[in-house]
């Protein structure tokens, strides 16, 4: 799949080492903010996610936070582990079971499960981030770059006052690269972000134009919903998350 990228001398860049840890614990800092104050009914209501409430979300923020933050607290050890014991069965378990909780209990084990998250990814040396892992067989790198999509999409999905409009261009330039797979076969996707001067030619086929907000565009292709309207019509269907 062809991928280009045009970018001002502005553009973000990577984010790895020291930028990731920084945006991790800026991520999870909003995340807290946002629980101070979060009553059992609140944690009841819907999320964005279909048939998932806030508590469903929360849940899951605080199983992947301790899923992943192993991933590198034992390749620091020189060692790999499977990402949830038991597997995607024990995953869905652990959410149903946790779902339910009151909101200072479900808030106080997402801030513990944060702590978790914080003490290991801030452990990681600049020699660290290429140890493997056995999350997609990747590097500490993959699983740390996993845990920042998976903070940031979810803080957005929990519906508790941050969308996708707070997601940081670093943040969204990565998604757009992780996402590129799911443009659809047989289409050549021609991204612009009108408010970063920053363009992406994606995949090969009949042209198609996208343009809108860089955050935006991250978030419809993230299967999210954009908080102000793509230029583009009709959008093409998207493939499945990578």
């Amino acid at each position: 799949m062809a991928v280009t990228d045009k970018a001002s001398s502005q553009e973000p860049g990577e984010v790895a080492g020291p930028g990731l840890q920084a945006a991790l614990g800026a991520g999870a800092l909003r995340l807290r903010g946002l629980l101070d104050g979060l009553t059992d009914d609140a944690a009841r209501a819907p999320s964005a996610l279909p048939g998932w409430t806030r508590g469903h979300v929360l849940s899951h923020v605080e199983g992947v936070a301790q899923a992943l933050a192993r991933q590198a607290r034992y390749a620091l050890r020189g060692r790999t582990v499977e990402v949830y014991d038991g597997g995607r069965p024990a995953r869905d378990a652990a959410i149903e079971a946790g779902h339910g909780r009151g909101a200072a209990e479900l808030a106080a084990a997402v801030g513990d499960a944060l702590d978790e998250a914080e003490a290991s990814w801030g452990a990681v040396g600049a020699g660290d981030w290429q140890r493997p892992v056995s999350y997609r067989d990747g590097t500490v790198l993959t699983a740390g770059l996993a845990w920042w999509r998976e903070l940031e999409i979810h803080t957005a999905d929990a519906l508790l006052g941050s969308g996708p409009d707070r997601w940081p261009p670093q943040l969204c330039v990565h998604l757009v690269d992780f996402l590129t797979v799911r443009v659809p076969h047989g289409t050549e996707l021609r991204l612009t972000a009108v408010d970063a001067d920053r363009s992406w030619t994606l995949g090969r086929g009949e042209p198609v134009a996208v343009g809108g907000r860089l955050t935006d565009l991250a978030a419809w292709l993230a299967g999210r919903s954009p908080q102000q309207p793509l230029t583009g019509d009709p959008l093409p269907e998207l493939g499945s998350w990578p």
